[in-house]
């Protein structure tokens, strides 16, 4: 007969205790997730709202608090209102993968390849799934792009943008919308300031664009690894020279792929 597991050997681990804020936290989010809650919608006001929860206006005032500060909810002062519901936006989160970057050590060579990993799959699916009018969408920038060429990096960089949210948005795939908008914003966050005052800054949109080219000709032809490879190239490309040349060959591997 089997040995029984001695009980005492069994590993647990501590129980985290939960702060009754956090638990008005869960319940209002988890409204928000089943549907129960949408977007432009009201809370009750704060002080039905301790009603229904049974407990303190501390208690209440604090898991508001929480819900704001991470961009669930908004609160309009002298409002009689309830709290608004706000709907979802990247900036929380690409706020919290920031200070991730400045203050925990991620390195910039592993934002570009997370950059190089997501975009080249949205491109992929573009390829396959768009449609005419999300293509059009693509040609629209990619035209915006070439005159800002002449203009200047933040016209160029508002161009290149537009195009990589379209494809994403042509990928079918929400959570690669959110991570490639959040990843790209953080890189940006990271060097901008450099890429503008570079001494070879036009030439530098100049490359970019002719790789952003190859990208929307792949994709107009429907072929996914070849839009897939020039997206790999094109952040390469344009970001390689500001990632320490010994942490280069992250990205590299992925071009050699």
């Amino acid at each position: 007969m089997a040995a029984v597991p001695d009980a005492a050997a069994r590993g647990f681990e501590p129980v985290r205790p939960v702060r009754l804020y956090e638990r008005i936290v869960e319940q209002v989010e988890d409204a928000i997730a089943s549907g129960e809650l949408r977007p432009g919608q009201r809370l009750p006001s704060e002080r039905e709202l301790v009603v229904q929860f049974g407990t303190s206006r501390a208690t209440v005032r604090e898991a508001l608090r929480v819900l704001e500060s991470n961009g669930v909810v908004r609160s309009r002062p002298g409002d009689p209102n309830g709290p608004e519901i706000l709907p979802f936006t990247t900036g929380g989160l690409t706020k919290q993968v920031r200070r991730l970057a400045r203050a925990d050590g991620l390195a910039l060579s592993q934002l570009i390849v997370s950059r190089m990993m997501l975009d080249s799959t949205a491109n992929r699916l573009a390829a396959v799934l768009r449609t005419e009018e999300q293509l059009a969408e693509m040609e629209a920038a990619i035209e915006q792009m070439r005159v800002a060429v002449d203009g200047g990096y933040g016209s160029f960089s508002e161009a290149d943008i537009a195009f990589h949210e379209a494809i994403a948005r042509a990928s079918g795939n929400t959570l690669i919308q959110v991570c490639n908008a959040v990843v790209r914003d953080t890189v940006l966050s990271l060097i901008s300031d450099k890429i503008a005052h570079a001494r070879n800054a036009q030439a530098l949109m100049k490359r970019s664009l002719g790789h952003h080219e190859q990208v929307l000709a792949a994709i107009r032809a429907g072929d996914g690894p070849g839009a897939g490879r020039a997206s790999l190239h094109s952040i390469y490309d344009y970001y390689a020279g500001y990632v320490p040349e010994a942490e280069r060959a992250a990205l590299q591997a992925l071009l050699d792929d």
